[in-house]
């Protein structure tokens, strides 16, 4: 078992089946610790954070009943699997229902009923322990996943993913481009019990219409020209998992009935193949159109609508959630300055007012990318208006440009300049600017950092090999 040591405590009063019992679980892969009766297993659990408890019913001192009860007072508490020698329906149903255990297993043991219990059972604590961690994070910080905002808005988006997250349905989540409906897909993945399987995601615009059936279903060797070798599609890839399909409202009208026929039945055929496959595949489904509306003007299949639209998560606008502004700018810049190396700490006042002013047409993308382009050219230290200047037009701020930080903010040239020397007197002022880091000054200058390392090779600049 290639699994993550996960940690099993064994509770048996015969040593013999105790010991058995821990080597056997052991084999397959766990940290396993061991102990004699309840009460032992409660001052273990002191010391040995256990994943799951397997234990024996009938004990002396503390059985298995009462260890249970024990556990329901305690938060958090791991699942248990009760070994018993006496199975019936009223055991099972006391068990698992009145005292909360994950299931019962009768006696002699199966192994391999135990292994699969096991099995389950770290899943559900893992996905316990995951959930925790998410509703600890939204709390404090009102963050799902990788979804920022505190906002009544985002609030309700929550609710309406941590509700459905755990079901099987399909799920159907609109917005407009930039409001983050892939990471609101990955975090009903990784509240669902599928989060330890694959989250395969596929942009249904960005491929050519002789291409999306082969992504989505797969192709045998040969099924069409270019065809050398049998390839999965996103199905079979995202088997046991989730699959997105992104952008659905593009899909082409041939591709959206066979995608119907697949959702229904939960098989798919490989071009080019005999035979159908069985998949176990959750979907997910993204757009920035207006659905309805499509099918209402004949270019969205009603049936495959329906079938999509079982749930919807609407993700709102950037402008109608303006108080979510400060908390993505702030979390978008701690991510940025790990991604470009730099040291940003904040944004000033200033510069959040105006960030919060913004109607933001292209919502968090766009403003990621406002907020990429000011880190790289700050460096360091907190985000300033200056820092903004030269961002698209819809969003640069409109006034003058400050001083460069060294007091010569202007660039004098003399009457007759030519243009080639005003470019070179704007690249070395970018460059003193910015104390000669090549990467924040192509930045401002708007060039790539190649072409500015021709042009301070061709002005023989020392700096130029740096």
């Amino acid at each position: 078992m290639d699994a993550p040591k996960y940690k099993v405590l064994v509770v048996d009063d015969e040593a013999n089946q105790r010991t058995a019992l821990a080597s056997m679980v052991a084999g397959w892969g766990y940290e396993t610790s061991a102990a004699a009766d309840g009460g032992e297993a409660l001052e273990r659990l002191k010391d040995f954070e256990a994943s799951v408890i397997v234990t024996d019913l009938m004990m002396p001192g503390m059985d298995g009943s009462e260890l249970l009860r024990r556990l329901g007072e305690q938060p958090n508490r791991p699942p248990a699997i009760v070994l018993t020698a006496f199975g019936s329906l009223e055991t099972a149903v006391a068990l698992v229902h009145d005292l909360g255990a994950f299931w019962f297993l009768e006696k002699p043991l199966q192994p391999g009923a135990l292994r699969l219990l096991l099995e389950r059972a770290v899943a559900q604590r893992s996905l316990q322990q995951y959930s925790e961690t998410l509703e600890r994070r939204l709390s404090e910080e009102g963050v799902l996943g990788e979804l920022v905002g505190n906002s009544p808005q985002m609030q309700a988006v929550y609710s309406l993913i941590r509700q459905v997250a755990p079901t099987r349905a399909t799920v159907l989540i609109s917005g407009e481009s930039g409001t983050g409906k892939e990471l609101a897909a990955r975090a009903i993945h990784g509240l669902s019990p599928r989060r330890d399987a694959s989250f395969v995601a596929i942009n249904c615009a960005a491929l050519p219409e002789s291409l999306i059936e082969s992504e989505l279903f797969g192709h045998e060797r040969g099924a069409f020209t270019g065809a050398v070798e049998r390839r999965r599609g996103c199905f079979e890839l995202a088997d046991a998992g989730t699959l997105l399909l992104d952008e659905i409202g593009e899909m082409p009208a041939v591709t959206q009935a066979k995608l119907l026929r697949v959702l229904e039945e939960r098989k798919v055929r490989r071009l080019g193949a005999p035979k159908e496959i069985a998949v176990d595949v959750r979907v997910l489904a993204a757009t920035n159109r207006d659905l309805r509306a499509e099918v209402k003007g004949g270019r969205f299949r009603e049936d495959l609508f329906f079938r999509l639209n079982v749930f919807q998560v609407q993700l709102p606008p950037l402008r109608e959630r303006r108080a979510d502004i400060r908390p993505l700018s702030e979390s978008m810049t701690k991510d940025l300055n790990s991604r470009h190396q730099c040291r940003v700490n904040g944004v000033e006042p200033a510069a959040m007012e105006w960030l919060e002013r913004q109607e933001w047409p292209g919502n968090a993308r766009e403003l990621r990318n406002v907020l990429e382009r000011a880190v790289i050219i700050a460096g360091e230290g907190p985000l300033r208006l200056e820092h903004f200047r030269g961002a698209p037009a819809q969003t640069a701020p409109a006034q003058a440009d400050p001083a460069d930080g060294d007091g010569t903010g202007d660039v004098r040239l003399r009457i007759g300049a030519t243009i080639d020397e005003a470019e070179r007197a704007l690249i070395e002022a970018t460059m003193r600017h910015t104390s000669n880091n090549r990467t924040r000054a192509a930045a401002i200058l708007g060039i790539s950092q190649k072409t500015l390392f021709n042009k301070l090779r061709d002005y023989g600049a020392a700096d130029a090999g740096e």
